[in-house]
């Protein structure tokens, strides 16, 4: 049966001011202007399922609609994913088109997760980021070396959520929380370490009794600073070393050519250096170091002033006895 609607003017014209308000109201979800993520459209047959915790299948058996719980691994946040270093990817980008049907075909389980250097090495785009060099680093890690195969790339960097904080993000602390946060999704969580040992998750506080001041520590520099091999030629160090090659030594942080120049404030210094004579420019910038941040101008200043106030009280000390003496 066809339905033949009349709309009389006045009846139209309120209709269409109200389109006109609805479109232009912030937040509202018509804004015309309303820029959506790349490929947002696209990926949204994917998301529909993983974007949520729950999603719906129709049971072809029974003919009734099941709802099920999303497994928290399979589970993408939109926005984190959207705000991600791969956010303006498409889903089949990386994954089979073959997920478009479900029940998945099972043999997918069984699909390889790429690993960085499957899209990132020998391309010219991505050189100034070493990512061979960053490989090496890695396959001599205690990460690679104990855990072989089974330790990749996705165990620290999540495809869907990374994202470059070190060269990126210019709050250091929001960099050093990121990071650290890296580490004990592990090392903090024993359902996740006991993934690749057997092993028990060592206390980190405990494990950390002899460091002085801990959670100023913990709160001011990356896990890596302590645990890792410099490397000169990429930005943040792979090369995680075993439990007894991590630094204990004070002076290694706590002084004039601090660690942390190589490490955490590397690419500060890099865009930052200052020309006028900071030495730990980078550091100034950003926190306080003991022992770590100089000047050496006002190095220079302050033995002058110390100096001229010692030649100060010898001259007055000797006036005084000269006087003395010709007083007698």
């Amino acid at each position: 049966m066809r339905l033949n609607y009349t709309i009389t003017l006045p009846i139209a014209l309120v209709l269409a001011f109200a389109a006109i308000i609805t479109l232009g109201s912030p937040g509202s979800e018509g804004t015309a202007n309303k820029a959506q993520p790349k490929n947002a459209v696209e990926n949204e047959g994917c998301l529909r399922c993983h974007g949520q915790n729950r999603y719906t299948y129709l049971n072809t058996e029974s003919g009734d609609t099941v709802v099920k719980r999303m497994y928290q691994e399979c589970t993408i946040n939109r926005n984190v994913f959207y705000s991600s270093i791969h956010g303006n990817f498409k889903c089949i980008d990386c994954h089979s088109e073959d997920y478009d049907t479900f029940p998945h075909p099972g043999r997918l389980r069984m699909e390889t997760a790429y690993t960085c250097n499957d899209c990132h090495a020998d391309d010219p785009m991505y050189a100034k980021f070493n990512f061979e060099q960053i490989t090496t680093d890695f396959e001599a890690s205690v990460h690679s070396t104990k855990h072989s195969k089974e330790f990749t790339c996705w165990m620290c960097h999540n495809p869907h959520s990374y994202v470059n904080m070190a060269r990126n993000e210019k709050d250091i602390h929001k960099t050093i929380e990121y990071s650290n946060s890296i580490c004990l999704a592990c090392h903090a969580n024993k359902d996740q370490y006991q993934l690749l040992t057997n092993k028990d998750n060592p206390n980190i506080l405990e494990k950390h009794e002899w460091l002085p001041n801990q959670a100023s520590h913990f709160r001011s520099v990356r896990c890596i600073e302590c645990h890792s091999a410099i490397s000169d030629s990429t930005l943040v160090a792979h090369n995680i070393q075993t439990k007894d090659k991590a630094v204990k030594n004070c002076v290694e942080c706590h002084s004039s050519n601090s660690r942390l120049m190589a490490t955490l404030y590397k690419h500060e210094i890099q865009q930052q250096r200052n020309k006028a004579g900071f030495i730990n420019s980078g550091i100034l910038e950003s926190s306080y170091v003991i022992g770590a941040n100089r000047n050496y101008y006002l190095n220079i200043l302050s033995l002058v002033i110390f100096g001229g106030t010692l030649l100060g009280i010898v001259i007055h000390t000797s006036l005084r006895i000269l006087k003395r003496k010709k007083n007698v």
